[in-house]
């Protein structure tokens, strides 16, 4: 059996950060929420999704 070591030679893995990020984004937005759900558009509002593309559609056009 193998055991990593123990120390500083913790690996970030920053997608998974990431990920856990957004979803306490979306755990605080739902919480705040007066709906039972939250719609499409409030998901995608919290995730920023309609900056993401603005961003990405800039960058291939750049």
């Amino acid at each position: 059996m193998h055991v990593a070591p123990v120390g500083g030679t913790a690996v970030q893995d920053h997608v998974a950060l990431a990920e856990i990020e957004l979803c306490g984004e979306l755990i605080i937005a739902a919480s705040a929420a007066d709906e039972d759900r939250l719609s499409l558009e409030s998901i995608d509002e919290v995730l920023k999704v309609a900056e993401e593309r603005a961003h990405e559609r800039g960058a291939r056009e750049a």
